[in-house]
């Protein structure tokens, strides 16, 4: 049986720089789902043109536009690229040259040439939920995200902030603290 061998990471974005190459759709749906996902990411589009949408987002974020045709020396300085052009070949390109220099590039819609996939993100206040489907399926992570919207409830983050200050009362080591909050917490999860 095959299996989803990822693995799940949160990142800082704002301690992070992303690179962006294109300014097509796909530029614009990857930048949207970043800056709702990290309002305060730092990005880098390169393009040699830019839809009025992603203008419209740049000015929303810490985003910055370099109005040109991708050139590898746009890498420096970044951990993580995005390649969305509609040109297979500078997609290679710019996969070739992050991987000389061990830096993590997905090209869009070509999982063989990805060192990660965006998947589906379920934000409400301190709980995000990120759901990958391997790369095999966006629309099938896409509806999970909507599901997931819908039967998380609102008033979660009201939890976590609770749970926060009742574990900050907890005396003794970290494996009491751990076991009295996860006998605080069994009730959350219990079937009725």
């Amino acid at each position: 049986m095959e299996r989803n061998n990822l693995y799940p990471i949160f990142l800082k974005t704002s301690q992070l720089n992303v690179l962006i190459v294109g300014g097509g759709n796909v530029a614009e749906e990857k930048l949207g789902f970043l800056l709702k996902s990290s309002p305060d990411a730092n990005v880098t589009i390169v393009s040699p043109m830019f839809r009025e949408g992603t203008l419209a987002l740049a000015e929303k974020g810490n985003v910055k536009l370099i109005e040109s045709k991708y050139k590898k020396r746009f890498l420096k300085g970044h951990h993580i690229v995005i390649a969305t052009t509609d040109v297979p070949e500078v997609n290679v390109k710019v996969h070739k040259h992050c991987r000389k220099r061990s830096i993590l590039i997905n090209v869009a819609d070509n999982p063989p040439y990805c060192d990660f996939y965006m998947g589906g993100i379920v934000t409400k206040g301190n709980v995000k939920v990120a759901i990958s489907t391997n790369g095999k399926s966006p629309t099938t992570a896409k509806r999970l995200r909507q599901f997931f919207e819908d039967v998380i409830p609102e008033n979660v983050d009201d939890l976590v902030k609770n749970l926060n200050e009742y574990r900050k009362t907890i005396k003794g080591d970290f494996e009491h603290k751990v076991e009295t909050l996860n006998e605080f917490t069994k009730g959350l999860i219990e079937k009725r």
